[in-house]
């Protein structure tokens, strides 16, 4: 089912990513001859996707009716919702871009590593309760709420069919550490005036109760900060800005020097420190500075909560660091939970860890982490704040998203209809009409080195077959005497009885398709057929199998 055709007097809301799924969060409001877009995010691969860096939205439907964006809003600067902006806004036309100071600090970071200046672009901040009209149709009021990065928003979009309410990402985080509480007035004053459809985070729908505070987590890691003899490395995500502050409030507060390890975890502090989101008493020193530091006196801060090969602390785990080793008498934290599809990665490291003989400390032994996404009783609080008369559950995989469509059924007042939708739908919202009315391209965009777009799933398919079963290359020269060449990886060891059988089946092949005068395209492929056949009834394997003919 497709239709790009606009419904006359109805909003349509188009999910480009996030729907069904935890990444590459982006949609697109549209009325009439106007398209308002929120976000545009990336998600990381997983296991089966190998060699693939990034994964960004399909935008061929913004890129076809280009010329109707009036605005962009962005609600927060993580990856999952800035991430893909590089790729994608050279690819669009130059509209105007509300979001907050922070997180248009760390675009404009990103946006400077990829040489896109920002004369290109149109970036306005905004204060996180500000009111931005977009276009003729779209009045955006924006409210702070809390989630695991300062400057999070959410919003109330203002329509000629009704009020739409966004929580964007979000806990409700009632001790934040900056003091700064969710504006949750904004929600109930919006539900006390009519919400036609609230758009919420479904991430932790399957999680009873309420979340940690960040506030516990800083206790619990200054606790054990303060029991740890020698040095103390901690790694979390480099976005949790809030976090890393304390880390350091805490190392001032017991005499440590803070040393920060990795590209990404510099960068967020760096960017944080210019705008105001995170102080120094004494200035953070690199590993090549600790001088005569005791080990008692230092504590690092570095990249690896994910497992990531090349991050800090796989390196340290794996003793391929250049400039520092880990050693008995460290104590290494993971202030951190693995997202889906790292567990395995994560657990290798934590593993090599404890062979190291260090002190290993994560959850859920110890109270280190807590998640940036609402349980279940912060998702109904929502609900019972927002009174929406549409409920549509957003960010997050479809078993999130229907246990979110429950917990709507609990409600003070419940949703009249819930949607599961699926990226690339075409929602079609009027006061008394709710429904997927069509759908636009909508998917998986895979960057691999420089190239954006250029691997799709066949390709995939290829590597995955190439790193179960291996590649086999047959090469037949016709001229001047027929005879076969093979070069195999990944297949069998060096087996030349093997390798004699699999030449005299190709020669056959090529022999009589050459006497019964075939076409060398039919002798290649008989060639294929033929080898394929022989391949699996004496090995069982189904390696990449690649014939070629020079003539």
């Amino acid at each position: 089912m497709t239709n790009s055709t606009p419904n006359p007097d109805a909003l349509e809301i188009i999910p480009l990513g996030g729907m069904g799924e935890i990444g590459k969060n982006m949609f697109a409001y549209r009325y009439g001859d106007e398209i308002l877009v929120v976000d545009g995010g990336l998600a990381f691969p997983e296991a089966h996707q190998l060699g693939i860096d990034l994964i960004i939205p399909k935008i061929d439907y913004l890129q076809e009716h280009a010329g109707l964006i009036k605005g962009w809003i962005l609600t927060h600067g993580h990856e999952d919702h800035i991430g893909s902006l590089p790729y994608i806004m050279p690819r669009l036309p130059r509209v105007p871009m509300y979001s907050a100071a922070l997180t248009l600090g760390l675009l404009r970071e990103k946006l400077g590593e990829f040489g896109i200046k920002e004369a290109d672009t149109d970036l306005r901040e905004v204060e996180t309760d500000a009111q931005v009209r977009i276009g003729k149709h779209f009045v955006v009021d924006f409210f702070r709420i809390t989630h695991s990065i300062p400057d999070n928003m959410g919003y109330v979009l203002t329509t000629p069919v009704g009020k739409v309410v966004h929580t964007g990402d979000f806990k409700i985080d009632r001790t934040p550490t900056d003091g700064k509480l969710s504006q949750l007035d904004r929600i109930e004053k919006a539900g006390d005036e009519g919400v036609l459809l609230l758009i919420s985070d479904s991430t932790n729908a399957e999680r009873p109760g309420w979340s940690t505070s960040e506030a516990e987590v800083a206790e619990n890691l200054e606790a054990l900060i303060k029991a740890a003899r020698g040095r103390v490395f901690i790694t979390t995500f480099a976005s949790q800005t809030h976090r890393v502050q304390n880390i350091i409030k805490s190392c001032e507060k017991l005499g440590r020097r803070v040393i920060m390890e990795g590209r990404s975890m510099l960068k967020y502090a760096q960017v944080s420190q210019q705008l105001g989101y995170m102080e120094f008493r004494d200035p953070l020193v690199t590993s090549d500075e600790v001088g005569d530091l005791q080990d008692s006196q230092m504590l690092y801060i570095c990249t690896g909560s994910q497992g990531q090969p090349m991050s800090v602390l796989s390196r340290l785990a794996f003793g391929n660091h250049a400039k520092i080793a880990l050693k008995r008498g460290d104590t290494v934290i993971l202030s951190s939970s693995p997202i889906p599809g790292n567990e395995e990665a994560v657990n290798t490291v934590i593993n090599r860890l404890y062979e190291i003989g260090v002190d290993v400390l994560y959850p859920p032994n110890q109270k280190v982490h807590a998640s940036g996404h609402g349980s279940r009783e912060e998702q109904l609080h929502i609900l019972n704040l927002a009174r929406p008369k549409y409920f549509l559950p957003w960010h997050g995989e479809p078993r999130h998203q229907i246990n979110h469509a429950r917990l709507a059924q609990t409600a003070t007042r419940p949703p009249q209809r819930t949607l599961v939708a699926k990226n690339g739908d075409i929602v079609k919202l009027t006061q008394d009409d709710f429904k997927v009315v069509g759908t636009v391209p909508a998917g998986a965009v895979y960057v691999d080195g420089l190239g954006v777009g250029d691997i799709n799933d066949d390709i995939i398919m290829d590597r995955m077959s190439m790193s179960q079963e291996g590649v086999l290359i047959i090469t037949a020269v016709l001229h001047p005497t027929p005879h076969i060449e093979l070069v195999s990886r990944g297949f069998v060891r060096s087996n030349r009885e093997l390798e004699t059988q699999i030449r005299k089946v190709a020669l056959e092949a090529v022999e009589q398709g050459t006497r019964e005068k075939k076409r060398l395209e039919d002798i290649r492929d008989d060639m294929y057929g033929a080898v394929r056949r022989f391949v699996r009834k004496v090995t069982g394997r189904n390696p990449v199998l690649i014939p070629l003919l020079v003539d």
